[in-house]
């Protein structure tokens, strides 16, 4: 395995440098330019989210390998409130916060696999991965 970086997540600034981190990531790993803004853009959402709902939180982007592929995956954990209804959260046009954000829906999109645990009172992680093609 290669690259394992981490972005503590207590701020905007903190949703920009996550931002930046994936997408240097990501182009290091030799993703194109339309997968480094897709995953960018997956870690400004998911990062925001932390922000957002949870006030502090991690983003862990690293290189990952299953057989000869090759890819990226972000795990997003916060000791937050925790999410009461993942199926509900995950339709398009659901808001909490009434943002103009694409949300949980427009993130999971953008990657290849998106996967929820999250527990009341306990916290969320979200871990995606991209693959290159």
């Amino acid at each position: 395995m290669g690259q394992l970086k981490t972005a503590v997540i207590r701020s905007d600034l903190d949703i920009v440098i996550a931002r930046t981190m994936a997408r240097d990531v990501a182009k290091a790993l030799g993703f194109g330019a339309i997968d480094q803004a897709r995953i960018a853009t997956a870690v400004s959402e998911l990062a925001r989210n932390i922000f957002l709902y949870a006030g502090t939180g991690n983003v862990t982007v690293r290189e990952i390998d299953k057989n000869v592929r090759k890819g990226i995956e972000i795990v997003c954990e916060d000791q937050g409130p925790g999410i009461a209804n993942i199926d509900l959260v995950m339709q398009d046009g659901y808001s909490t916060s009434r943002g103009m954000g694409m949300g949980l829906p427009g993130a999971k999109r953008l990657m290849d696999e998106f996967i929820i645990r999250s527990t009341e009172n306990v916290g969320t992680t979200i871990t995606c991965r991209k693959w290159r093609s």
